[in-house]
């Protein structure tokens, strides 16, 4: 069989430019562009301001990571989670045409009888969780499994005539 190699640390960004990673310098551009503007519609006082926050606000987005997810995945996971209700109320008054439920369409389907279950000994278990795990290279013991079996057969009769 041919032998690959599996990928590691595909979650790393790729780095562009030093430690900066491609969305980090969009991001960032994307703040400059907005100073920039602000630099050519505003006074100085309010483009320094403006200036000020674009860049803090932009810096944030670009460089935090909160529990080592950016910081923009975490503004959206917040916004979703303040748009969901705070209470969950399970109503089970469904109406049959709620559910698509249709009574022309509806097949009578037959009782299925379920085959009572069967209760194996501590000793079985370990046994077959032997076979399980050496994959059958172990067959057990056929002298126990045919005891094993009749035990466990008379013992399920003996629950049901109860």
């Amino acid at each position: 069989m041919q032998q690959f190699t599996v990928p590691q640390f595909i979650d790393v960004e790729d780095k562009i430019i030093g430690p900066i990673t491609t969305r980090q310098f969009v991001i960032m551009l994307a703040g400059f562009t907005l100073i920039g503007i602000s630099y050519k519609l505003f006074d100085f006082s309010l483009f320094l301001t403006m200036g000020i926050l674009i860049f803090a606000i932009f810096g944030i987005f670009a460089f935090l990571k909160i529990n080592g997810m950016p910081f923009h995945f975490f503004v959206l996971n917040f916004v979703q989670t303040l748009r969901r209700p705070g209470l969950r109320v399970w109503n089970n008054a469904l109406q049959r045409t709620d559910i698509g439920f249709n009574e022309k369409e509806a097949k009578v389907m037959p009782e299925i009888s379920r085959a009572p279950a069967r209760a194996y000994s501590g000793s079985r278990l370990a046994e077959l969780s032997l076979i399980v795990d050496t994959r059958g290279a172990y067959k057990g013991e056929e002298k126990n499994n045919k005891e094993a079996i009749k035990t466990n057969f008379n013992n399920l009769h003996n629950k049901s005539d109860e």
